[in-house]
């Protein structure tokens, strides 16, 4: 049975979010991995740490999300593509999420990128989600 790791994170976060937990564990990948640093470097999360599972051999990632006054900074989470429908945009229809209020994490040739930052050095690629 194949798991989706990016709905996985997804998932997860906002219901921990939604659950108001201060953390949440995921298996960890390089893709995941790389969409976290991006939500840390926007200040979305409070930092991640990549350890060890005590059961199995897997690598596990504690996510501690960031709350203000009780009230997370991530609003809402969105997959656009998924496994069975991926979903690519040249650098020029690169989508705003909520007129620039929030961000569109877009896997690019130079690696994972917010949309701002895809816009101004001209890539494209493949949307995996937004980000409010």
């Amino acid at each position: 049975m194949y798991i989706d790791p990016i709905s996985d994170l997804i998932t997860k976060i906002n219901n921990a979010r939604k659950a108001k937990l201060p953390e949440v564990t995921i298996y960890t990948s390089k893709l995941t991995t790389a969409i976290l640093d991006v939500l840390k470097e926007q200040g979305y999360i409070e930092d991640y740490a990549i350890a060890k599972d005590k059961k199995s051999s897997n690598k596990v990632t504690t996510i501690k999300l960031k709350y203000k006054n009780f009230i997370s900074s991530i609003s809402g989470m969105k997959q656009i593509s998924k496994p069975g429908l991926r979903v690519y945009q040249e650098s020029k229809k690169l989508p705003k999420v909520l007129n620039g209020l929030g961000i569109a994490i877009i896997s690019t040739s130079q690696g994972i990128v917010t949309d701002k930052f895809a816009r101004k050095n001209n890539l494209g690629g493949e949307i995996i989600a937004y980000v409010w």
